[in-house]
């Protein structure tokens, strides 16, 4: 999803589940600022490199794609757009190997996202938004994972678009793919851009929906594919259908985490959507490349207020000043969210089997708040070292 569903939808989604206009706009703010958290911009701001929910371009072009590096991409990529939807998912006849890359596909209402949704319950407002951008993604982003892999992202010649003619009749078009990120998506022709192909299992250009270029990303887009995971049997991707109940769901679970009630999965506020129900199909079917004005002046209706525009500098220097207070700014209280968010899907994939994305702990057993490591790995590295401290305790005591 993009800056349209992820700040102005969201902001929203948050008026409709009650919370003020002040309160929207932070939980608004937070949603969207999962996509600029990167290294680069914590750095500059001098906060731990370990809560970075999002890798830039260029700083996936000079990521390691050794083991320790590649457990560093699905750590950001799982717990923050990538939810994995059944960490149990298994297959007859199949490696071990790449049974542990399939659970890493992207679903909804899987019980991570029951987690994650409980996590930000009592934790602020930077939290609950924080919780709907991965809440959000697990619609849009279902069918890839969140690691490098091509015998799980791929997508082959078989890329069909789905598409209204001028008589609103759904018609079908093989999509143009190209590789020049340079060059702008033309849904009207049906052209659009997406990654290199890469025979290279581990290659970066095989990371998420990126074979399937930004088509993902666009309310409006229906379309059929191969997926790899899938055995390369036909999946029909609906996205006016999924950004619909994406938005519902959204409404939902901030009622819960407002009112600190158990989230349920699969429960959407339909009925509080209903009289706007027309309006927001209206939005989502539209199709251009962004809709942020449309969805703003939803917002905008519904709140009676105006929606200040995205600035992902706005509290960057509050922040910088706080001295020792960093925890009670925004950027603070962030950075926990992120950090308890990526310990948690992290921790839950180690417990599964699976290392692809390295050893954890329980953040909240071993808190590492205030972790700066500038060397470019992050918490990963301190949870290598305490697993290794364990086990050479674990020894010592068998000695003794």
């Amino acid at each position: 999803m993009q800056i349209d569903f992820h700040y102005y939808a969201t902001y929203s989604a948050a008026v409709l589940a009650g919370y003020t206009h002040e309160e929207s706009q932070i939980i608004a703010y937070s949603a969207q600022f999962v996509d600029c958290c990167s290294r680069t911009f914590l750095k500059m701001v001098g906060a731990p490199l370990s809560a970075a929910t999002t890798q830039l371009q260029l700083e996936l072009m000079d990521a390691r794609t050794d083991p320790v590096g590649l457990q560093d991409i699905t750590r950001i990529w799982s717990s923050f757009h990538f939810l994995p939807g059944d960490l149990k998912r298994t297959r007859k006849h199949a490696s071990k190997a790449y049974i542990r890359k399939m659970r890493l596909v992207c679903d909804t209402n899987g019980e991570l996202l029951k987690e994650t949704v409980g996590l930000a319950m009592g934790r602020g407002l930077e939290a609950a938004g924080l919780a709907m951008h991965v809440l959000a993604d697990t619609w849009a982003h279902r069918y890839f994972a969140g690691t490098p892999s091509l015998v799980i992202n791929n997508t082959n010649h078989y890329f069909y678009e789905i598409y209204p003619d001028e008589q609103g009749v759904l018609r079908e078009r093989p999509v143009k793919f190209n590789n020049n990120p340079a060059s702008t998506d033309v849904p009207e022709k049906g052209y659009y851009t997406n990654s290199l192909f890469q025979w290279d299992e581990s290659s970066i250009m095989n990371l998420g929906h990126g074979r399937a270029g930004h088509l993902p990303d666009y309310s409006f887009a229906r379309y059929k594919y191969l997926p790899a995971w899938g055995e390369y049997r036909e999946i029909l991707k609906d996205n006016p259908h999924d950004y619909y109940h994406a938005f519902c769901q959204m409404i939902y679970a901030l009622e819960c985490i407002r009112e600190e009630k158990e989230f349920a999965l699969d429960t959407y506020a339909f009925k509080k959507v209903a009289p706007y129900g027309n309006e927001i199909m209206e939005i989502i079917l539209k199709r251009r490349l962004d809709a942020s004005a449309d969805w703003k002046a939803f917002g905008e209706k519904l709140s009676g207020q105006e929606i200040e525009d995205f600035d992902v500098s706005k509290y960057q220097q509050e922040y910088m000043d706080a001295g020792n207070e960093h925890d009670e700014t925004f950027l603070g209280k962030f950075v926990i969210a992120a950090m308890r968010q990526k310990s948690m899907v992290t921790n839950r994939i180690y417990k599964s089997g699976s290392l692809l994305a390295g050893y954890s702990i329980d953040f909240d057993l071993k808190n590492f708040t205030g972790i700066k490591d500038l060397k470019g790995i992050g918490d990963f590295m301190h949870l290598v070292e305490d697993r290794l401290k364990g086990v050479k305790d674990d020894e010592e005591k068998k000695d003794n």
